[in-house]
């Protein structure tokens, strides 16, 4: 399927001129991939109303020909800093007395070494910071192109899931039980890993973020895989518990108030609905168990070419879902010094509910 580039930018040069800009320097790698396909570490993006030019430097010669494919992108190997280049072409503009940048990715440093390469004339007035960003406003809304491949990512995680639930066993380290997964999904075509995998088993199953530790899997107690691949850019994230051995009531309370109130945050995505009123559904369950204060973060997030993406899907956040927006929801549970459980799905967001990406079972699974 062929991504219309052309189309992605169209929508940002309307976007410019309501906001009466002649020129744009993008530089944040996701959003030069996103309106150009250009997959390299080092790239920027000029725009203006009537031509696109992307720099990248000599290492990129030929991949930026072979993704690069808009014949209305043109492609200029710079002998200087990508986006020192893309500023200066975008000056000598005819009509282009002014360019937008985004702060948000943008530093002071950096936004310096760009003036000092402009005419003395132009340091001080010719970039205007954008008040808010542009390029990741039109990608909160993923397109036909980029569900497939995301729908593909996500189920690609699934059968990472499935292919690491029978080596699971008491023992086995954790670091093992990650370089699995990740070698499984390089094998299966994954470009890399879209964040570091957590598996945190036992006690260290109540650290949110447990990064993969050397600590044996106990013969009792949760385990938690949080883990994500990249495919064609695009990032999946999925976390399933599992429990070694039988969980004690206490344990299985915990695990179905989690997985209740993961459901619940599914149940109330929809296009329309407040990502402040999602993160309510899911909490208010686990407040009525008791459990709300060992709820530490927010329900979810948005992903896409970054693993974390607007919109945030958090405690009175007044942000509205829209159809096509890709998030997480991810309610859990923490218990220093015991456990933690934590669920979650990646789902679309559509006119009526929500499309589930990553339909692993979520019932408490007991590894003997």
């Amino acid at each position: 399927m062929r991504v219309d580039h052309l189309r992605r930018i169209g929508a940002l040069r309307r976007k410019l001129t309501r906001a009466g800009l002649p020129g744009l320097l993008v530089t944040h790698l996701p959003d030069v991939r996103y309106l150009c396909g250009f997959s390299g570490s080092s790239a920027a993006l000029a725009i203006t109303r009537r031509s696109v030019r992307m720099f990248t430097d000599g290492r990129y010669t030929t991949q930026a020909t072979e993704e690069v494919q808009s014949p209305r992108i043109d492609v200029e190997i710079a002998t200087t800093a990508a986006a020192t280049a893309a500023a200066q072409w975008l000056a000598a503009q005819p009509g282009v007395g002014a360019a937008g940048f985004d702060p948000n990715h943008t530093s002071v440093a950096e936004l310096t070494r760009l003036k000092e390469g402009l005419p003395a004339r132009l340091r001080k007035s010719f970039f205007t910071p954008l008040p808010a960003p542009l390029v990741e406003t039109l990608r909160l809304i993923k397109d036909d192109e980029e569900l497939v491949i995301m729908r593909q990512a996500a189920l690609m995680g699934c059968k990472l899931f499935d292919h690491i639930l029978p080596i699971i066993r008491p023992g086995l380290k954790e670091v093992e039980v990650a370089a699995e997964l990740e070698y499984k999904a390089r094998l299966m075509g994954a470009e890399g890993m879209s964040f570091e995998t957590i598996v945190a088993s036992g006690s260290r199953s109540a650290m949110p973020h447990g990064n993969a530790s050397t600590q044996p899997l106990p013969r009792q107690g949760f385990v938690t895989l949080d883990f994500g691949i990249i495919h064609k850019g695009y990032c999946s994230d999925m976390t399933r518990t599992v429990h070694l051995g039988t969980p004690t009531a206490r344990e299985r309370n915990a695990y179905y108030a989690v997985f209740e109130a993961q459901e619940a945050g599914v149940a109330a995505v929809s296009s329309g609905v407040s990502s402040g009123d999602v993160d309510e559904a899911a909490r208010s369950v686990l407040r009525r168990e008791g459990l709300a204060e060992a709820f530490s973060h927010s329900t979810g997030h948005g992903v896409g070419l970054e693993i974390h993406e607007a919109p945030r899907i958090g405690a009175k956040q007044k942000a509205r879902l829209q159809a096509g927006m890709v998030v997480t929801i991810e309610p859990g549970v923490y218990l220093p010094g015991e456990f933690g459980v934590r669920i979650e799905d990646m789902v679309t967001v559509t006119r009526t509910g929500a499309e589930i990406l990553t339909p692993a079972t979520k019932a408490l699974i007991e590894l003997y």
